[in-house]
């Protein structure tokens, strides 16, 4: 069955309204974005969770230190790692790492195979220029298939909506799906009705079968 996590949460009414829509995990960036949210603010809404709801917390080549005294601070559940982090570098977080990776073309795939057993999950985003995360545009989801033979689960993200997700899910087979600009009514402000279609959507995948990663 696939998992969905919405990123770029910035408000206790967006988290309580994606828990009571069935998500199971929320993102928060800690890095910096229209979306970045302060440790406080993240304590805030992660405090107000139920049992069961995995947290997220989203970094950019930021110090390991920063890193493990926000998650230690904020309560988190996992670290995405969303720099030009090193496989070390991802080691030394485990075992609660998700490495994210912005693909581009054929040349993008070289540097997946250094971080198997290093990663608990890769995550696949759109290559922009000077953008990491949240660009609203989709790639070549071919590039992902073969990524999915190095054994690793696989998060598919970018330019993800309601109106692509199907496609997304049944083409990729992912582990996980992970949203953020695609169900916004502007950036940081999730919409309730692009959620609850997603989610409706992604309710019908569901109960037609399960994917594995």
């Amino acid at each position: 069955m696939v998992r969905v996590k919405i990123c770029g949460i910035t408000s206790a009414r967006d988290a309580a309204m994606a828990v009571d829509l069935g998500v199971d995990a929320l993102g928060f960036i800690f890095a910096p974005s229209p979306r970045r949210v302060s440790p406080e603010n993240a304590r805030m809404i992660v405090d107000c969770l139920p049992p069961f709801v995995h947290t997220v917390g989203v970094f950019v080549n930021q110090d390991v230190r920063i890193i493990q005294d926000i998650v230690d601070f904020c309560g988190l559940d996992l670290i995405q790692l969303h720099g030009d982090e090193s496989p070390e570098f991802c080691r030394t977080l485990m075992p609660r790492t998700i490495k994210a990776f912005r693909l581009k073309d054929l040349s993008s795939l070289v540097p997946f195979r250094p971080y198997q057993g290093k990663v608990r999950a890769l995550l696949l985003d759109t290559y922009q220029h000077g953008i990491r995360g949240g660009t609203g545009k989709t790639f070549d989801w071919r590039l992902a298939v073969g990524i999915r033979e190095l054994g690793v689960p696989i998060i598919l993200s970018g330019g993800l909506g309601p109106s692509n997700i199907k496609n997304a899910i049944t083409t990729v087979k992912p582990y996980g799906v992970d949203l953020n600009s695609g169900i916004e009514s502007r950036p940081g402000r999730k919409d309730p009705e692009l959620m609850k279609q997603l989610m409706e959507r992604i309710n019908r995948i569901r109960s037609g079968g399960c994917f594995n990663a």
